[in-house]
């Protein structure tokens, strides 16, 4: 079975679980599989190149309009010819599924990855009557499902496939103790109002003015006001010498394997995949009591949550895990054992193929025209 995968092309969540879906079907040798990204200002030609010479076919179209988004993706299908075209996120979900009828693939599949997106009356007309037109509707957490009944979506239609991980990339955690560790603090997310970074730069100016001054180490794509917002906010605060952007990371579990506490204070999620990294690699996780989040989480038992929006909040658990190891370690290693138990990409792969299968099934069962 042909199938394309449409993403952004911001290599945030959703990008990474598109590309895990890809590689999985390209290993398996029984179906085909292309990664189309829609290019964002944040798409970095050799992050592209690097997935091509892993043996992935990616192509990128235009995203400056909707439009041209549309008309390049409806082109590309009609000479894939894909049986099933999967659109991840939003607006990508609209935009592919309008393609995907442009062009007669026989079967579309939406996949909402956040549980707060930004519908305008039109938007949601639009998504509600393309989901006439689509097979079934992906939510990554049972939070993002209650959102998309709450907008209207037919419930026949929408089905559960959490996010999974790669846990082979964390299977060293072991060789890296926690008492071994440095006491940084990271977070993975990108740069936007939705992950909250001011609210993690004031926890650490309040953690700083009670004598501790642990590394902050921030990961993700920048080069965008949100990015530059939080340099001048950790300047305005005197953080300069304690925190650092990284930018795009490489070898993100390698870097968490070296710190204890993994941190993400957004102010919504649909699956802080980023947090269940940290969780995987055995950190001691922190996270906002937030959709999304908290459903990763059972605070006190393998991860703490916190208020949301909340720097005094944020700040206090930080400092509990700071000051008292024994019980960090005891999250993280609660952490990591929930992780491997419950986030495996194993899992989500095989519930894709099994959703996917039914589509094929429904394909093979139609009339010829």
């Amino acid at each position: 079975m042909k199938r394309v995968h449409f993403v952004s092309g911001g290599f945030a969540g959703a990008t990474s679980v598109a590309i895990e879906l890809v590689r999985a079907a390209q290993a398996s040798g029984s179906s085909q599989a292309v990664l189309v990204l829609r290019r964002k200002r944040t798409t970095q030609a050799c992050r592209v190149e690097a997935l091509r010479s892993q043996g992935l076919h990616v192509e990128v179209v235009p995203g400056w309009s909707h439009v041209a988004t549309i008309l390049a993706l409806a082109r590309l299908c009609r000479c894939l010819r894909p049986e099933v075209l999967i659109a991840h996120g939003f607006p990508e979900h609209i935009l592919g599924r309008w393609a995907g009828l442009l062009a007669a693939v026989p079967h579309l599949v939406q996949v909402e990855h956040n549980t707060r997106e930004r519908y305008t009356v039109w938007r949601l007309a639009q998504a509600r009557w393309l989901a006439r037109f689509t097979d079934r509707i992906v939510g990554v957490s049972e939070d993002v499902k209650g959102v998309l009944l709450s907008l209207g979506m037919p419930a026949e239609k929408i089905v559960v496939i959490p996010n999974g991980i790669n846990l082979e990339r964390f299977d060293r955690a072991d060789e890296h103790p926690f008492e071994g560790r440095e006491p940084g603090i990271v977070m993975a997310a990108r740069y936007a109002r939705q992950k909250d970074h001011a609210t993690l730069l004031h926890a650490m100016h309040r953690l700083r003015s009670e004598g501790l001054k642990p590394p902050l180490l921030l990961v993700g794509a920048g080069g965008n006001r949100h990015e530059r917002a939080a340099r001048e906010l950790c300047r305005g605060l005197g953080l300069d010498d304690q925190v650092r952007f990284l930018g795009h990371v490489d070898d993100l579990p390698a870097l968490l394997m070296r710190n204890r506490i993994a941190v993400l204070s957004s102010h919504y999620e649909g699956f802080g995949l980023s947090l269940a990294e940290g969780m995987a690699a055995g950190c001691a996780a922190v996270g906002t009591s937030v959709p999304g989040i908290r459903t990763l989480i059972q605070d006190g038992v393998n991860g703490l949550l916190v208020a949301h929006a909340d720097p005094a909040s944020l700040a206090a658990a930080i400092k509990r895990l700071l000051l008292d190891q024994s019980f960090a370690r005891d999250l993280a290693n609660a952490g990591r054992r929930h992780a491997w138990s419950e986030f495996r990409r194993e899992t989500m792969l095989a519930r894709y193929e099994q959703m996917l299968g039914q589509c094929c099934d429904r394909i093979a069962a139609s009339p010829p025209d």
